[in-house]
């Protein structure tokens, strides 16, 4: 199957025995490294644009996480062979080895672009890497416990605490469909839309965007907590290293709460904040953000 605007070739690796990763690795293998990490329920569709707007001079590695786009999908039963544990702590771990396989050791500097749970994703690998990252593009994601003054939609504790919600989720593809209407102010179009959801085109495919919602963790004690905590209270170490923000500001889940809280941990930072853009903001505004972000990461070359 062929995608709009995607004419890259996907690589695949074997992340762990049985499970292989596909994962996008464009551009000069010596140019600077630009790790890009898609949320839920997109994949590396997401990032289409900016790859092609800085492949030609930086090296873009952007995996699809387990579950996810054009990588498998195993299942998480105790019976099940391979079987996939679908935590934050999974992914950062298959980061970590996707990194290695790409030749990208701890003394190769990165580009951390981050969207949705990429953010917590790379955060989360940034905790014992924080000295390799050298430059931030953060678009509409989260490395911190939900706000207080934020409360949570009732849209993800549908999908996270109800056994109704995980079921539409899973029998119609709910999540990934929903989103590719409501995640926007431009609508897609339909082709666009069609890639999107492509992916997760049955009930054993739709395994992640469920169990991604799930491992949302709010308080002591969930899985995901001790590397979230964590990875909010060092958010602050990044401010001395060049920070671009591009933000939509129609975004219900992360919304203004979460802007705000990037920007007072990195008050340094070039902030690109639209009332016209929803949460898949490099949808809606890339004619605007993909030369901003090349201009930002050439005015401050590693």
């Amino acid at each position: 199957m062929t995608f709009p605007d995607y004419p890259f070739t996907p690589r695949r690796f074997e992340v762990r025995p049985g499970i292989a990763m596909s994962y996008l690795d464009e551009g000069p293998r010596a140019g600077e490294v630009v790790v890009m990490l898609h949320g839920n329920p997109s994949w590396s569709y997401y990032w289409r644009h900016l790859v092609s707007g800085l492949s030609d001079r930086y090296r873009c590695i952007v995996p699809d996480h387990v579950g996810m786009g054009l990588s498998d999908k195993p299942d998480d039963a105790n019976t099940a062979s391979p079987r996939y544990d679908y935590t934050l702590q999974s992914r950062i771990d298959d980061l970590e080895a996707l990194l290695r396989h790409a030749g990208i050791d701890d003394a190769t500097p990165v580009t951390l672009a981050v969207h949705d749970w990429g953010g917590m994703i790379g955060f989360g690998w940034a905790l014992a890497h924080a000295a390799q990252v050298r430059r931030l593009v953060i678009t509409n994601t989260a490395a911190f416990p939900l706000p207080a003054a934020k409360p949570m939609p009732w849209q993800l504790s549908l999908g996270r605490d109800s056994r109704f919600g995980g079921f539409i989720i899973r029998a119609f593809n709910a999540f990934s469909s929903g989103a590719s209407f409501v995640g926007v102010e431009r609508r897609m179009p339909r082709a666009v839309r069609r890639a999107y959801v492509a992916p997760y085109d049955n009930w054993a495919h739709r395994i992640a965007t469920l169990r991604f919602m799930q491992d949302i963790p709010l308080a002591a004690g969930d899985r995901a907590w001790d590397l979230v905590e964590q990875a909010g209270r060092r958010l602050p170490e990044f401010a001395d290293r060049p920070a671009f923000i591009g933000w939509g500001l129609r975004d219900f889940v992360f919304d203004r709460h979460f802007l705000e809280g990037f920007a007072r941990a990195l008050p340094r930072a070039e902030v690109h904040a639209f009332e016209d853009a929803n949460h898949y903001v490099l949808e809606d505004k890339h004619s605007v953000l993909v030369p901003a972000i090349r201009a930002f990461l050439d005015a401050n070359p590693l």
